[in-house]
């Protein structure tokens, strides 16, 4: 399984990327080798996820999130949580 998934960051931004194994990803960035914007921005947390078969698909899905405007994300985030498509702690 690929996903797509949103973290929002200790700073309050979100950073979108997409990965074949989500908590491993995760755990990644907040020990501060995800990417180069989550290293100085830890700890994350993840607020939203998409799955797909392919890589290609999240990887699609991933740049159309990139383009959104934070309010268009957090709308994402918020929806999410309503419909319980998250990790829960």
């Amino acid at each position: 399984m690929n996903y797509t998934y949103i973290l929002k960051c200790s700073d309050d931004t979100y950073y979108t990327g997409w990965t074949n194994h989500l908590k491993k990803r995760i755990d990644v960035h907040n020990r501060g080798c995800g990417s180069k914007y989550t290293r100085g921005r830890t700890p994350v947390e993840l607020v939203y996820y998409e799955e797909f078969e392919t890589k290609e698909e999240a990887m699609s899905r991933e740049a159309a999130i990139k383009k959104l405007t934070r309010k268009e994300k957090e709308k994402l985030v918020k929806e999410a949580a309503i419909s319980e498509r998250y990790i829960e702690k």
